[in-house]
C-alpha cells in the first residue's frame, strides 16, 4: 500500500531536507511494508526552497514538486498537493518540523484499524504567549458552532483515499480545511500531541494570515456571524419596543422620559454602530459570493516535477 505526504512549503529552506529525512527514516525502519511519495508544494517562496526540493528529487524518485507563480497561501498549496496525491492514504504535514513525524506509525495503525480520518490535534504549542492566546480565543469562538473541532485545532492529519476524493470534490474558493474535513462525517480518531518549537527559519504564518484563516473558518464553515447579527438585531428591537412602552407610559402620566438629547445620541450611536457592524459582516458574505461567481482558481501552477 502507498502513503502520500503533502507538504506545503513557503520559505522553509533548511527544514525541507530534515523533514524529508525524517519521513524516509520512518519508512526505512518502521513502515517497511509500505511505499510512499512526498509531494512538496512550493507556494511562491523567495528563498532557495525549490532548489532544495529539486535536489532531494534527484536523490529520491519518490519526491515530487509543484511550484506556484506566486504566494497563494497554505490552503491553496495543500489543495494542489491533495489533487496530485496517488496514495491509499494521504498525510498532510508541515515543512517546519513542528509536527512530530514519530506519530506517523501510530496514525497508520489507526487507519488500518478502521479509522478513515486520523487527526493529530494540538493540546499545547511551544509558541509565544500572544500566539497561544490568539489560538485559544479563535478556536473557542469556532467551537461554538463547530464543537467537533479539537480545542487546539489541527493540520497534521491522515485521510483515507475515499475521504481525500470527497474532500477534493468540494468546489469552492475559500476553504477551511478543518471544517471541510470534519463535515464529511467519516470515522475519525483523535491523537493528542504538543506542537514542537520551530528550530529552523522564521514562521511566515503572520497575524494577517491567521486572521484570514479565522475569517474563512467563521464565514465559510459556520452560521455563527449570521445568527449573531440576527440575535443582536432581535435584542435591539426588543429593547426598542420596551423603551417605546416606557415613553408611552411616561407620556400618559404627563412625565418627561428624559431631560436632554444625551439619551437620544447614545441610542443613535449604539444602533448606528450595530448597523455598520452588521453591514460589514454582510459585505464579507457578498464579496465571497462575488469571488465564487468569478470562478478564479485557488492557485496557478508554474511547474510540476512529478
Amino acid at each position: 500500500m502507498k502513503i502520500s505526504f503533502v507538504v506545503a512549503v513557503y520559505q522553509n529552506e533548511g527544514a525541507i531536507s530534515k523533514t524529508h529525512d525524517k519521513i524516509q527514516s520512518v519508512f526505512a525502519n518502521e513502515l517497511t511494508e509500505y511505499d510512499y511519495e512526498i509531494i512538496f508544494v512550493d507556494d511562491g517562496s523567495k528563498d532557495w526552497s525549490l532548489r532544495e526540493i529539486l535536489n532531494l528529487k534527484e536523490q529520491n524518485p519518490r519526491v515530487k514538486a509543484i511550484t506556484f507563480t506566486r504566494n497563494f497561501g497554505q490552503m491553496a498549496a495543500m489543495l494542489a498537493g491533495f489533487r496530485e496525491a496517488t496514495g491509499d492514504a494521504i498525510i498532510n504535514i508541515s515543512a517546519d518540523l513542528q509536527d512530530p513525524v514519530e506519530l506517523i506509525p501510530q496514525m497508520v495503525d489507526k487507519w488500518r484499524g478502521g479509522s478513515e480520518i486520523v487527526i493529530c490535534y494540538r493540546t499545547d504549542r511551544s509558541d509565544n504567549l500572544l500566539a497561544k492566546i490568539f489560538s485559544r480565543l479563535a478556536y473557542g469562538i469556532l467551537r461554538i458552532s463547530l464543537p467537533q473541532i479539537p480545542p487546539g485545532g489541527f493540520d497534521f492529519v491522515l485521510m483515507d483515499r475515499k475521504v481525500m476524493d470527497e474532500f477534493n470534490a468540494i468546489d469552492v474558493r475559500h476553504r477551511f480545511f478543518q471544517g471541510d474535513l470534519l463535515w464529511t462525517g467519516y470515522r475519525t480518531t483523535f491523537i493528542p500531541y504538543v506542537r514542537l518549537k520551530r528550530t529552523i527559519g522564521k514562521s511566515q504564518y503572520n497575524f494577517g494570515k491567521k486572521l484570514k484563516n479565522f475569517l474563512d473558518a467563521i464565514l465559510d464553515a459556520s452560521y455563527l456571524p449570521i445568527r449573531f447579527i440576527s440575535l443582536v438585531g432581535l435584542i435591539t428591537s426588543a429593547l426598542g419596543v420596551l423603551y417605546s412602552v416606557t415613553i408611552v407610559i411616561s407620556w400618559l402620566r404627563g412625565e418627561t422620559p428624559f431631560t436632554g438629547w444625551a439619551p437620544i445620541m447614545i441610542v443613535v450611536l449604539m444602533v448606528g454602530g450595530l448597523i455598520m457592524v452588521m453591514l460589514g459582516v454582510i459585505g464579507e458574505y457578498v464579496w465571497r459570493i462575488n469571488e465564487e461567481v468569478r470562478k478564479r482558481p485557488n492557485y496557478v501552477v508554474r511547474d510540476k516535477f512529478l
